[in-house]
């Protein structure tokens, strides 16, 4: 698959993610009342996507790496297309709840693929204008969404919903699965012990936070199996973590940020929602109205993150980036006028989009192609980086042994992987810590104070990001982020 038709399939398939789950949202009360479902069934239409989701991505990340990201990426889209057709067919809620889980599955398969096929297409130079491209479709999606959805919902019915993705996700998965990848793959085994612990952690926590009756056995649980896993993925020799993921400081800072942005963004809008349609008393459309400029500002800030990466860095954009939406969220929790609003509202998606561009660049430029179609993307290791380099920027000699270097890298799909994990947790962590400081009885203004107090968190750890290219074409082995060059002889 060439890089156009490649963007373009990464592009599909975040969007009809994306959209699936905001259509799903002003469904999901028709939905209760034609089925007769309760309220807690309805909430496990989410709360069970949610948990398949944030067990399998990181161990979907490895498959795709493996035995190739498009490969996966089709088998993903195909399932979650398939399953969005039995969800409209449905003849109850229990079933509903059942393919929601199935669909979790497969939209786990095919969204660290998204970002894996792109680092396999790109090399790391070319990677900001498709990552760019990517975040502003996920904005277009977040602002047609809700658009989409309720001229669904009133006419054909909450079922039309489910059948919106059902053919662009056949289509693209037929198209993923047409590509032959080169024969020779990730020579690392799959970690079937450490995928299994990190999944049953992973939809614990999920668990906890959004299902709050019996969270303590989940607390618990989770607990456990995570210091298993960490003891476990010590101790193995294929780690389903590679050991770039542990050592290396940009990566880790950049996963923080994402969780940091993502949880303050979606717990600002929890409360925001009460804020304008209870205290200032907005009916849902001219809330939505008002809300607008955050979509808008989300989707512009993502092509105009990819010039600052160039010129700026990725320190310098995330830091500010970060500012921008904690000011952005402190300026709702102050505002009551129509225009300081949109003004608010415009603050925190410019600086979300951007930050959620300049973090998700240095997750995946840091990967090393591992997977078949590093090769066909034209990314060989010979052409990107003069002899005796290993693919982390270290130097080695010439000599050493080909496979100890290969060791030495983050695969891409396990850099997407944990990307969509830290996007999927952030939120939970961000709604979760909102709902609390919401029930304790105050206004809207302690939880948005305490929310941008997070974004400001998030961007003290954009210290260990790389910085400028020109101000580190020499910083002795410690960044992995751009290509070195040898020195004329």
């Amino acid at each position: 698959m060439n890089p156009r038709l490649t963007l373009a399939s990464s592009v599909a398939g975040a969007v009809i993610v994306a959209l699936d789950g905001t259509v799903l949202t002003l469904a999901q009360p028709t939905l209760q009342r034609e089925l007769g479902a309760s309220f807690a069934q309805v909430q496990w239409t989410s709360t069970g996507y949610l948990i398949a989701v944030a067990g399998l991505l990181v161990f979907a990340g490895r498959l795709g790496d493996r035995y190739g990201h498009h490969r996966v990426f089709g088998i993903g889209m195909l399932g979650f297309g398939a399953a969005s057709a039995g969800i409209a067919l449905a003849p109850g809620v229990g079933w509903v709840v059942g393919l929601r889980v199935v669909q979790g599955v497969f939209g786990a398969l095919s969204q660290p693929a998204t970002l894996g096929m792109l680092r396999a297409a790109y090399p790391p130079d070319r990677l900001r204008t498709p990552i760019a491209v990517r975040t502003a479709a996920i904005g277009v999606a977040a602002a047609a969404g809700p658009v989409i959805g309720g001229a669904l919902v009133a006419g054909p019915g909450w079922r039309a919903v489910f059948l919106l993705n059902v053919v662009p996700a056949l289509v693209f998965g037929a198209l993923a699965l047409a590509v032959r990848p080169a024969p020779a793959a990730s020579p690392a085994r799959l970690d079937l012990p450490g995928a299994l612990l990190l999944a049953v952690t992973l939809a614990c926590l999920v668990h906890a936070l959004v299902a709050m009756p019996g969270w303590g056995w989940t607390a618990a649980t989770a607990t456990v199996t995570g210091a298993a896993f960490i003891r476990h993925e010590r101790r193995t020799a294929s780690p389903l973590l590679p050991p770039d993921v542990i050592g290396s400081a940009a990566v880790g800072s950049a996963l923080g940020m994402l969780v940091a942005a993502s949880a303050a963004l979606s717990g600002a809008l929890f409360v925001g929602t009460f804020l304008l349609q209870g205290t200032l008393a907005l009916d849902p459309f001219r809330s939505a109205l008002v809300s607008l400029p955050l979509a808008l500002l989300m989707v512009l800030a993502a092509p105009s993150c990819a010039v600052l990466l160039r010129r700026a860095g990725a320190r310098r954009t995330t830091v500010a980036a970060m500012t921008v939406l904690a000011l952005g969220i402190l300026a709702l929790s102050r505002a009551s006028a129509t225009p300081a609003l949109c003004a608010a509202f415009a603050l925190v998606g410019a600086g979300f989009g951007t930050v959620m561009v300049a973090a998700t660049h240095v997750v995946v430029r840091e990967a090393a192609v591992e997977a078949p179609e590093g090769r066909a993307g034209g990314e060989s290791p010979s052409a990107r980086r003069p002899e005796g380099l290993s693919t982390v920027g270290l130097s080695t000699p010439a000599g050493a042994p080909r496979r100890r270097l290969r060791s030495k890298g983050l695969s891409a799909g396990v850099a997407g992987g944990l990307q969509q994990t830290a996007m999927n947790l952030g939120p939970v962590l961000g709604v979760a810590a909102a709902t609390a400081l919401m029930g304790s009885g105050g206004g809207p203004e302690l939880p948005l104070s305490i929310l941008a107090g997070v974004a400001l968190a998030g961007a003290a750890l954009g210290r260990k990001l790389p910085g400028r290219p020109d101000d580190a074409i020499d910083d002795h082995g410690q960044s992995k982020d751009r290509t070195r060059v040898p020195a004329r002889r």
